[in-house]
């Protein structure tokens, strides 16, 4: 594996009697795309939040290049101003987009750069205008999201993570809330982001998408990393019997399409 940028390891996360995660392990090189798949309510998106500690696990370690999340060197929980230190080298892409609605494109791509990293005002917007032109939104700088298309607020959430210039890029079934025909804009950028080498935990149920970019798909139920392995041996030959019956399931997307 290349140089290690995440690894989980042992992470565990119950509400009340619910068991959502159970020992959940699995490591990310830099450069890597790792796609995260599984049914509904088998804790992906909590997988998620519990690696940037928007949920704190009840078990289990999380380290980003070596340095452990949420928890300090003598083992307290971190306080809100380290864990926002690390959240800026995490960047999150929602599934409802989560813009500011009360500035503009360039705006949200500018204000946490500027005022949480304190970076220079001009070099952040030189930045974020490349980023934009990146996603194909350089048109959209000075519009405000209510005039925005889902497709297009999706794509403006990648650019703001990306603005932060971050270690890791969380996506949490970015395609999700948008219509059909909207999908598609949003996977180009992503399927270029995995091709330059950034560093991504996706999860998704765009089976077409997963297999083209992941380096690795991570196959979760009922809280288990029940399979881990390439998006090439997961999808013609999984090892287990939840996958098969998952991908059956998914019979048509697995082949290419989506659902």
């Amino acid at each position: 594996m290349a140089q290690l940028v995440l690894d989980v390891a042992g992470i565990s996360k119950r509400y009340g009697d619910v068991e959502v995660l159970r020992d959940v392990s699995f490591q990310v090189g830099k450069g890597e795309t790792v796609c995260v798949l599984g049914p509904s309510g088998s804790g992906k998106s909590t997988l998620l939040r519990c690696i940037n500690w928007l949920e704190r696990p009840d078990a289990g370690q999380i380290y980003l290049n070596g340095a452990q999340v949420g928890i300090t060197g003598g083992g307290l929980v971190m306080g809100d101003r380290d864990l926002s230190r690390i959240r800026t080298r995490i960047g999150m892409v929602f599934q409802h987009f989560a813009l500011w609605p009360h500035l503009t494109v360039l705006q949200n791509l500018m204000e946490a750069p500027v005022q949480v990293q304190k970076r220079d005002k001009a070099e952040v917007r030189d930045e974020a205008l490349a980023l934009l032109a990146k996603v194909g939104l350089s048109e959209k700088r000075d519009s405000f999201p209510a005039k925005l298309s889902g497709g297009q607020k999706q794509r403006v959430g990648i650019a703001r993570a990306l603005a932060m210039r971050p270690d890791l890029l969380l996506f949490d079934e970015p395609t999700s809330a948008l219509d059909p025909e909207l999908v598609g804009e949003v996977l180009v950028v992503m399927r270029d982001l995995a091709r330059d080498g950034m560093t991504m935990v996706i999860v998704t149920h765009e089976m077409g998408f997963a297999r083209e970019a992941a380096t690795r798909v991570l196959f979760l139920d009922h809280g288990r990393a029940v399979e881990t392995g390439s998006p090439e041996r997961f999808f013609s030959n999984p090892e287990t019997e939840r996958a098969r019956q998952f991908l059956q399931r998914y019979a048509g997307d697995a082949a290419g399409g989506r659902r």
